[in-house]
C-alpha cells in the first residue's frame, strides 16, 4: 500500500464520520475569518483575477464556496470521495464545481491542467498534514496548476503549532470534542519545518512573491471561550516575470 493510500483512508473515514452542519470540524471556520483575511493578501498579487480558481484540498467546500463568489470559476479538489460528497450536497446551486484528484498524481493534475489552462491556486493546511514525501509533489502539482499566469496562495501551520495542537490534546478534561477524530483517524499535523515550504516552493520553479504570518482560526475553543487560533505562515508564489 502506498504512503498516499494510506492518507486517503484516512481522509476518507474522517469525512465519511464527519457532521453535515456548518463548523463542525476543526478547522472548518467562517470564510470571514479564513479565506477573507487571505484573500485581502493574496488579490494584489493575482496576474489574471479571471482565471480559473483551483481550492486544493477543498474539504466540505465552506471555503470554496465563499470563493465562487470572487471569482468566476472556482473548482474544489479533494483526495476523498467521501468530503466532495459534502461539498456537493453543501452547494446545491452549484456555485462551485468539485472533483475527487490526488495531487500527488501527475496524471491527475495534468488532466486537470489541460482543462483548465493557468488557473490562481488556493492552498491551506494541506501540506502539513501530508507525509514527508508527498510535499514536493504536491508543491509541483500547484506549479503545474498555476502555469505562467497563475498566483498561487498558501498558508500552512508553522512549527510552533504542534505542540500548540499537542497541549490541547492533553487538557486534563481530554481533548476538545472537535480534535477527537482528527487523533483517532491519525490526521495529525506532522514535521515540517518553517523552512520547508518556500524550499519546495523554488524547487518547483515558482517564486515567493510575499510572505508573512496569520493566525489560522479554527471552530474549537480555548477553555476561557475564546477561539483556538494556530500560528502559521502564508506565502504567494508564481512563476518570475
Amino acid at each position: 500500500m502506498s504512503v498516499t493510500s494510506r492518507y486517503r483512508e484516512a481522509w476518507e473515514g474522517f469525512w465519511r464520520e464527519a457532521p453535515e452542519e456548518p463548523g463542525a470540524v476543526f478547522w472548518d471556520a467562517e470564510p470571514v475569518l479564513t479565506a477573507a483575511h487571505h484573500l485581502a493578501l493574496y488579490e494584489p498579487y493575482l496576474l489574471d483575477p479571471g482565471l480559473p480558481l483551483v481550492d486544493l484540498g477543498c474539504g466540505n467546500g465552506t471555503q470554496t464556496r465563499y470563493l465562487a463568489d470572487r471569482f468566476p470559476r472556482v473548482v474544489g479538489v479533494d483526495l476523498s470521495g467521501a468530503a466532495i460528497g459534502h461539498a456537493r450536497r453543501a452547494d446545491p446551486g452549484g456555485l462551485a464545481a468539485y472533483r475527487v484528484l490526488d495531487a500527488v498524481d501527475k496524471a491527475d493534475t495534468d488532466t486537470l491542467r489541460a482543462e483548465l489552462g493557468d488557473a490562481n491556486v488556493y492552498v491551506r493546511g494541506v501540506l502539513h498534514q501530508a507525509a514527508a514525501e508527498d510535499r514536493q509533489p504536491l508543491v509541483d502539482a500547484v506549479a503545474g496548476l498555476v502555469g505562467v499566469r497563475g498566483r498561487a496562495f498558501i498558508v500552512e501551520l508553522s512549527e510552533s503549532a504542534r505542540p500548540a495542537m499537542a497541549e490541547l490534546a492533553r487538557r486534563p478534561t481530554g481533548p476538545p470534542p472537535k480534535l477527537v477524530p482528527i487523533l483517532r483517524h491519525g490526521i495529525a499535523p506532522g514535521e515540517m519545518s518553517d523552512a520547508a515550504l518556500p524550499e519546495h516552493l523554488g524547487a518547483a520553479g515558482l517564486t515567493v512573491l510575499a510572505s508573512g504570518e496569520l493566525p489560522l482560526t479554527t471552530t474549537e475553543s480555548e477553555e476561557n471561550g475564546t477561539r483556538v487560533a494556530l500560528p502559521s505562515h502564508w506565502y504567494v508564489a508564481g512563476r518570475a516575470t
